[in-house]
């Protein structure tokens, strides 16, 4: 069987898990939420790389795996060097969409909406000198919204007024045209995204962009199917809700991964 792991600190992650999963449906996924450090976004690098290599490698020596996919953003800026170097699978991370985003603008400005640490990494500051040269872009870095969207996700509720006051900044930005999604967990909020800005006629989250590099890495998946499993680094006070709502996403149970 074909085996994709793909980790982030919390949920979020599961948007890039749906579109891979869309792409091969009959793969085996294991999905780990590293919620004992969430969130990632103002974590150290060291201790990102420390965690990746942990997390990658205990899955590593319980399975088989064919792909590992770093879902979150702010992680991908700093891990995929160490986990290249100490494992022989490809691993596919997700950084910005700044490149598309860029080419999609009409009016040549443009909001990057991440976590404090992505857009403070130097990566994403090569990327923005890169491709949007052209581009005003303006940088929005919330650790408050990573944590609505696992609200949102878990209870289908969202404080919009607070919502509002993370990109208050934009809202009266009337050139702005296109918001990059630069958390695996925005476009789980990306419908009162809409409502809240709607001068902004293009958002842009790399998930279609990462199924297509997994599908250019990973040609070639068997039928044979194994279940998908769910893993958590400490068992969440809400584990029932947790594990209801991973179910909900194509996965047999939430195990506890001692890392």
């Amino acid at each position: 069987m074909t085996t994709i792991l793909l980790y982030d600190s919390g949920m979020g992650g599961l948007t890039i898990y749906d579109a891979v999963r869309e792409r091969f449906p009959n793969a085996r996924y294991l999905y780990c939420l590293d919620n004992a450090f969430f969130p990632y976004s103002e974590k150290s690098t060291p201790l990102l790389i420390e965690r990746a290599e942990k997390i990658v490698g205990r899955l590593a020596e319980q399975f088989t795996i064919d792909m590992a996919v770093v879902a979150c953003n702010t992680a991908s800026t700093v891990v995929l060097p160490a986990l290249r170097a100490k494992f022989a699978f490809p691993v596919v991370g997700t950084v910005p969409a700044i490149k598309p985003a860029a080419k999609l603008s009409q009016t040549k400005v443009i909001g990057l909406l991440a976590t404090k640490g992505t857009v403070e990494r130097a990566y994403v500051k090569e990327l923005i000198e890169k491709y949007a040269q052209d581009c005003i872009v303006e940088k929005i870095g919330s650790t408050a919204l990573v944590e609505m969207a696992e609200q949102k996700q878990q209870t289908g509720k969202l404080d919009l007024a607070r919502l509002a006051n993370e990109i208050k900044p934009w809202q009266k930005n009337t050139a702005l045209d296109t918001v990059i999604l630069g958390c695996t967990h925005f476009p789980l909020v990306k419908e009162e995204l809409q409502q809240l800005l709607p001068q902004v006629k293009y958002f842009v989250d790399p998930a279609e962009g990462i199924a297509n590099r997994v599908a250019s890495l990973l040609p070639d998946v068997d039928d044979e199917q194994a279940e998908n499993l769910a893993f958590c680094t400490q068992r969440p006070i809400d584990f029932e809700q947790k594990e209801k709502v991973l179910k909900d996403w194509g996965f047999s149970r939430l195990i506890q991964l001692d890392v």
